[in-house]
């Protein structure tokens, strides 16, 4: 009997498995992770998976008709290009009768209807999910959490006037896995999966949410621990008590009909309005190739011997592409870009911060902790001042929420509260301002704290109380810098080389991390900088280094900073600069502040940058403002290569840019590394933009108007029901019908030899597959042997010569040779 039920419960574990690859993973709120909702389906094709989509969330998968309407009215989808699209899928009728047949088909397009009961049982669950998820908001926690979901849920579901049929603990299945055999068991075995699906689908943000959190085990989950298998057993078990249909198949056989779809959606043949996408995004990618110099062939002959004033590393993160072109602008500085985590996969706590946080890609594990240790006696006045501050929030915190002091509290201090609330809404300028004067005269933690980055700093070596070993070795410090030096393909270095993280600056915004560094997991990216600082300048890792072949000058120094993207000021870490470099560090302070300056009127469309600068911080004081910056609203390509490739081109801060050399990595080892990492890194921010643009309420999160934050963990639309997965309106629009963000899949420009691309594709199976299926709109090579000829990806690891080059190639009869997988 033990033996059958065991089988039984293994049986159950991996139908459950099978029905959550569909699902996708969502992060906390405080640690927004920009991931493709329909990551479930990147084995299938692009308009394949829409239609999935559509069946489990009922969500549309392409732009609405007057988006495609707008952008053909506004010259960016090329008539030509969509002329060629029209042709090769055999569509003859003009572009102005294909706008209006898929008008039609929106207007015809119903919404899925759910019937009571589930309706119920998705108000109930959600409920309870709610309350055991909290992080740390709820005054009166669910009790029994530590036992787990089903546990804790069972203990207080007789107590739950909206759960019928349930008097006592004891009337409901002991166990979880015993309450999923109970429901599942009127059901053949064939049918457990499309069940477990479609009650997973049913409210994918906070499935998901579940998912991510028993994946990664942090520490609310090793406390209070939740799996699949509780989540189901509570969802099915409502379903049942609530008469709510089980088995999808038992319902009215509503389904909805998304725009512009058709039966075509599960054949080869993809649908009209991707039709109309490729030709957008093709047409963007005429453009972005136009701003690409294709008179650089080898990088290290267009160095003219000169040495930077300073060398500026900042994260691949679009908006790091406009100030970059304002830094180059003031004199003669060098810019890279690098994923924002630097290369460190880090767990980090903060000197001032309470808990610790992953400093590192989602598709990464952290592998060192390291925390923030004091360096300078100034601490103690940071102390002072921060203990002043957190006892005074405590305080009042504790006056507002105890009944008894409550309403004596609200006569003495309501008139100071009235008078700051209507300063914070009447002049957030002001209380900017005011905010700046406290900071000048507070020690900030930067300034008094460095990362403890050696194993001999800390007193647990062995890192017995925690999972992670704490600090890192002399091996590893150097890999880290050395891996660094490769992808960007530095053989040189400037007196200065600023390694510059990124994070928002934002009042009142639950979305506040969705602006921070995404390669960070949701977390600014300075102290990933000031670990990379810190190693590199290390003597004992410099002198390796130097032996291994990297020419780093004795007068180097290494330092950290921040880019706030919403006001454009970089803060310099600057603590260790000796005075050897004061000079060069105060012309590189004045340099940036005219280059903040240049680039918050060039954002603002202001024609005067004080006023520029004003506006920016303005925005970021003000705990009204829905909207303090655009985040990596507008993100359509993916650019690898030399700055030289890019330099003096305006990107309009929409392309990701990697700094890679190609004649510095002769193996391709670093150009491997950025395929695996950054580029996949950046489809999912891609994705996320786009899902999230073209449904808000289904793969987004609607407008912050309505929404409500949930137990640290998220937000809900309204009084309850799912947790929202992606990003809001308000990062998305201009208003509630027009789009900011143009929604194009990620257009891939690297600068290479094209056989190297293709043995990583080779290697690489899963990049392949966002390739092939569409993921990735496009892919193109310049290859860098044969005089910068153009290629595009064509599938099964084949490239054809771009159509234009090979016409421009014919007019001088020197057509370059398109290579294929059998090559050598």
């Amino acid at each position: 009997m033990t033996s059958e039920r065991t089988d039984d419960q293994r049986r159950i574990e991996e139908s459950i498995d099978r029905a959550a690859d569909r699902i996708g993973s969502v992060w906390p709120l405080h640690s927004f992770v920009t991931a493709n909702p329909l990551s479930g389906f990147e084995d299938e094709p692009f308009h394949r998976a829409v239609a999935e989509g559509r069946r489990l969330f009922g969500g549309r998968g392409y732009p609405h008709p007057s988006v495609f309407r707008r952008a053909w009215e506004d010259g960016r989808i090329d008539p030509d290009v969509l002329d060629a699209e029209l042709e090769a899928h055999g569509i003859d009728r003009d572009p102005e009768t294909l706008l209006e047949e898929l008008a039609e088909t929106e207007a015809q397009r119903r919404e899925t209807e759910t019937d009571d009961a589930t309706a119920e049982v998705d108000r109930v669950l959600s409920k309870w999910l709610a309350a055991f998820l909290d992080e740390g908001e709820a005054k009166w926690p669910m009790p029994n959490r530590e036992a787990g979901f089903y546990a804790a849920w069972r203990g207080v579901a007789p107590h739950d006037g909206d759960v019928p049929g349930c008097d006592d603990a004891d009337d409901l299945p002991e166990t979880a896995t015993a309450a999923l055999e109970s429901v599942l068991g009127d059901y053949p075995e064939g049918r457990w999966v499309d069940i477990l699906e479609r009650h997973l689908a049913a409210l994918p943000g906070w499935s998901g949410f579940v998912k991510q959190r028993a994946d990664d085990a942090d520490p609310w989950q090793e406390r209070y621990p939740i799996t699949l298998v509780e989540y189901l057993a509570v969802r099915l078990t409502l379903a049942d008590l609530l008469d709510a249909p089980i088995d999808p198949d038992d319902g009215d056989g509503e389904t909805t009909t998304a725009v512009g779809t058709s039966d075509t959606d599960d054949a080869d043949e993809p649908p009209l309005p991707e039709i109309w996408l490729t030709a957008w995004e093709k047409s963007y990618r005429r453009e972005l190739l136009e701003g690409i110099d294709d008179s650089v062939t080898d990088p290290s002959a267009t160095d003219d011997g000169e040495r930077p004033a300073a060398q500026l590393v900042f994260c691949i993160d679009t908006r790091s592409e406009v100030i970059r072109r304002h830094i180059e602008a003031q004199g003669p500085y060098e810019t890279h870009g690098y994923a924002g985590f630097f290369g460190v996969p880090i767990r980090h706590q903060g000197y001032d911060a309470r808990a610790e946080a992953d400093a590192c890609p989602p598709i990464v594990e952290p592998e060192h902790r390291v925390v923030d240790r004091p360096v300078d006696e100034a601490v103690t006045a940071h102390d002072r001042w921060n203990g002043l501050v957190s006892a005074a929030r405590k305080h009042f915190k504790t006056l507002k929420t105890n009944l008894v002091a409550a309403f004596a509290f609200v006569e003495g201090a309501g008139s100071a509260y009235g008078s700051a609330m209507a300063a914070r809404t009447l002049s957030p300028s002001a209380i900017a301002r005011l905010g700046d004067a406290v900071d000048e005269r507070v020690p900030s933690p930067h300034e008094v704290c460095a990362p403890a980055i050696d194993y001999d700093e800390y007193d647990d070596r062995d890192h017995a109380d925690h999972d992670l070993p704490q600090g890192m070795s002399h091996e590893e410090k150097v890999g880290y810098a050395q891996t660094a030096f490769e992808l960007m393909g530095w053989t040189e270095f400037a007196r200065l080389v600023v390694f510059t993280g990124h994070a928002g600056e934002t009042t009142n915004n639950p979305f506040d991390s969705s602006l921070d560094c995404g390669a960070c997991a949701g977390n600014p990216g300075g102290p990933n900088a000031r670990v990379l600082a810190a190693i590199c300048n290390d003597e004992d890792v410099a002198a390796t280094l130097r032996e291994r072949g990297f020419g780093i000058p004795e007068d180097t120094v290494f330092l950290a900073g921040e880019h706030n993207t919403t006001t454009d000021e970089i803060t310099l870490f600057d603590s260790d600069v000796p005075e050897s470099h004061a000079a060069d560090l105060e012309r590189l302070r004045e340099d940036l502040e005219a280059a903040r300056a240049g680039a918050a009127a060039e954002r603002t469309a202001s024609g005067s940058e004080n006023a520029a600068v004003e506006e920016v911080e303005r925005k970021a004081a003000d705990w009204a403002e829905a909207r303090p910056e655009w985040g990596l609203a507008g993100n359509a390509s993916f650019v690898i290569g030399p700055r030289d490739l890019t330099a003096d081109r305006n990107f309009d801060g929409r392309a990701f840019l990697h700094s890679y050399d190609w004649t510095t990595d002769p193996d391709g080892d670093a150009l491997e590394a950025i395929f695996a990492g950054p580029l996949v890194v950046t489809q999912w921010i891609n994705n996320q933009y786009y899902f999230a643009t073209v449904d808000n309420a289904v793969y987004g999160s609607g407008s912050k108007v309505t929404q409500n934050p949930v137990g640290n963990v998220g937000v809900v639309q309204g009084n309850g029901g799912d947790l929202m997965t992606g990003l809001p309106l308000q990062s998305l629009n201009v208003d509630d019908d027009r789009p900011y963000h143009q929604p194009l899949r990620l257009t891939a420009v690297v600068h290479a030899p094209v056989e190297r691309v293709t043995e990583i594709l080779r290697e690489h199976e899963n990049v392949r597959t966002l390739l092939e299926n569409d993921w990735i709109g496009d892919l193109t090579v310049v290859d860098a042997e044969q005089e910068n000829a153009v290629f595009r990806y064509a599938g099964d690891l084949e490239w054809e010569a771009d159509a234009e080059v090979e016409a421009m190639a014919e007019t001088e009869s020197a057509a370059p040779t398109a290579p294929t997988a059998d090559d050598d």
